[in-house]
Order: structure tokens, then sequence, then C-alpha cells
């Protein structure tokens, strides 16, 4: 009798197979041939958010006078909103976000933004009108706003910041800024500032050079030296000669001399249209812009914040070394601060270790919100509790 019914289940199974494969219009022999959109599709419906409690939200808003696009998801739209600030600068994080962000949509309603001269937002800008207004005021300006829709938009009195690299610029300022907005301000490879940082990443790079005999790495490292200058300036073509070999040794994704997977990850982006892509490519527009004004951005004299603040440090970052962040973390006053260190990662936390991101953000950050009643009462224990 049991097998007679294993054989029929069996048998149901593989004529829904079946029903699955010629629905979607493709051979019953075989696997079907995908190409990128195929793939893309895939993606996009299998994190489809389907309770009818949730949000899955991709849209422009009218943001410092122009219009920039948000990607908002999550589950349960009774859960806090969990706004990430991408770094680069220029360097969105939306397109890659599908690869760990979909546990998080659990526990958060999570925010991904593509700031001014960005991704989605360049494409939607011309960029004659829009590249002479960034700056780091107006950038985080922006970021002001649309914290205030949010609160507006989805009924929050609170919501958590995610600063990740240059967008710890903007996340920590909104935190000095309106620290009653904030549940929490997490800094992810949290910037204090440049010449430090330039500094740090400079002899990490060099000694590993000397270390490993690279004499083409040694010689062009030697020849941008002192690096920073001794005035503080920063020379664009310097930064790139450093960042080269700050990434081939591993400073920036631990283990890895290149960033080829998070490029081939943005190839499979949902959310993300070829044009939307190649937008996002031009970094160097946004840095160009800014570097003058990150040059001498110093928040070493910032002693004291009046919300929660957490740093994401990995053990290995080069990029925005940690332990600059992590001595000027020593003085803060906070009435809460906590450092998680990645011991297994330089500065894509996210990417690299993306658990144990996931388990921080949960089990340690999101309980200041459940304090307040900002949470879906049935997952208010976290994980693992």
């Amino acid at each position: 009798m049991i097998g007679r019914v294993a054989k029929t289940l069996a048998s149901l199974f593989a004529l829904a197979l079946v029903g699955v494969v010629d629905a979607a219009g493709q051979e019953q022999q075989g696997l079907p041939e995908l190409n990128r959109e195929a793939a893309r599709s895939i993606v996009a419906d299998a994190r489809r958010i389907v309770d009818g409690r949730g949000i899955e939200e991709l849209k422009e808003v009218e943001i410092g006078g122009i219009k920039q696009w948000i990607s908002v998801r999550g589950r349960d739209r009774r859960n806090p909103i969990l706004l990430f600030v991408h770094g680069g600068p220029g360097s969105t994080e939306m397109p890659v976000s599908w690869f760990y962000q979909s546990p998080l949509e659990d526990y958060f309603t999570v925010v991904q933004w593509d700031q001014r001269g960005s991704g989605k937002t360049a494409r939607s800008s011309e960029p004659a009108d829009v590249v002479p207004t960034i700056t780091v005021e107006r950038m985080v300006a922006d970021g002001e706003e649309l914290v205030a829709h949010l609160r507006d938009a989805y009924d929050k009195e609170k919501l958590f910041v995610l600063g990740h690299s240059w967008g710890t610029v903007i996340g920590l300022e909104i935190a000095r800024r309106h620290p009653g907005w904030l549940h929490a301000y997490i800094g992810m490879g949290q910037f204090v500032y440049a010449q430090g940082n330039e500094r740090v990443g400079y002899e990490f790079a060099l000694n590993e050079a000397k270390a490993r005999n690279d004499d083409q790495a040694i010689s062009e490292l030697e020849a941008i030296a002192p690096y920073p200058k001794p005035d503080g300036s920063l020379d664009v073509r310097e930064i790139l000669t450093q960042r080269k070999w700050v990434i081939a040794y591993g400073g920036l994704t631990w283990g890895r001399d290149n960033f080829r997977y998070d490029e081939n990850l943005r190839l499979l982006s949902p959310d993300y249209a070829d044009s939307d892509i190649l937008a996002g490519q031009n970094v160097g527009t946004v840095l160009v812009q800014l570097l003058p004004q990150l040059t001498v951005l110093d928040f070493r004299d910032v002693k004291r914040l009046h919300c929660p603040i957490f740093l994401f440090s990995g053990r290995y970052d080069y990029q925005t070394p940690s332990q600059v962040s992590a001595d000027w973390f020593k003085t803060l006053e906070a009435p809460e601060k906590k450092i998680f260190w990645f011991e297994h990662s330089a500065h894509m936390m996210q990417m690299e270790q993306p658990g144990k991101f996931f388990l921080h953000l949960v089990n340690d950050i999101r309980p200041l919100a459940e304090q307040t009643g900002d949470a879906a009462p049935e997952d208010s224990p976290g994980v693992g509790q």
C-alpha cells in the first residue's frame, strides 16, 4: 500500500513539473536555455513578496528637486525600516542587494536608495544639470529629505539608518542632526577622516607588496610617495594607484584580488535594466565632484551622539581602514554603542559574511525598535531566542 502511494505521489510530482515547464513554454525534455533576461526574471520571481502584509515597491520620489529612485521591500509593514545608504561615492547597492537581502525582509522593511548622480537616479536626470549640484552638503540634505519622506509615507516615528563606506558620511550626519528620527545608526566601514584612511591603506599595500616581492606594486606605490602629500592633497590618479593595490591584496574583499563578483551580480539584478547598469558605471564623475570636500572632511571632533550607534568593522578592511574608525569610536559617547568585528571580512561585510551581517542586525540591533512597538509582534523574540 505504501509503495503504491509513493509511486502515485512521484507521478503527480512529475506531472506537476511538466505542467510548470509547459506553462513556461519550455521543452519537456532537458533543461531550458537561459539568457540574462530570463535569469533576471527568475531572480525577480523567486524573491517576489506575496504576503499581503508586505511591501514591494520600486519607484521614483522627489528628493532635493530631482527624481531619485528607491526600492522598498519587506514581508510585514509593521516591521521597522532599515535605510541602506550606499558607498562609493556612486557605487549603488540596489543591484547587488538581491544576493543577501531577502532574509532581512522578514524582520525589516529594507530601503535601497540610488543617490544623486548614481545608478537609476543618474539615468533619470540630465547629467549637465545634476553633476554641479553634487556636494557633501547636498547629498546629506538628500538623505535628510529621504528619511523625512520614509517616516511620513510609512507612518514611522523612527527608523534605522545603515551607512556603508562613503554612505557613512551621510548616515553619521543624519544621526548628528536628527537623533530623534533614528532607533539607531549603523556605520559599516565607517569614514572618519580621509588623511588617516589613505595613509593606513597605503601602508598596508606597500607592506604587502614588499612581503610578496611584488616589484611592480612597489614601484607604482613608491612613485606616489609620500602619500598623502604633506599638505593633505590627494590626486585622483594617486588614489586609483593606492586602491589598485589595496584591492589586489584583499583590502576590499578579503581573499579576493578583484571586484568582479560584485560587477557580475549587477548583471543579474531584477531591479536594473542594462541602461541602469551603464549609468551606474560612471562612478568617477561623482568621486571627482566630491573629492575636494572629502579630503578635508574630519569627524574626529565628533565626541558625542544622542542616538545609539553601532559599527560593523571588517578585520581586514583597508578601503576605509577599521583601525581608524575603531580608535575614534573608543572616545565617542552615545546612549548605546558597540562595535561588531567581522573577522573574515574586509570592506564588503554584507557580501563576505552575509549570515553574520543578518544576525547582528536582527538579534543585536532590531530589539531597539521592538522596545518601542515598531515591529511585527510574532518576530519580536529574534532569531534563535
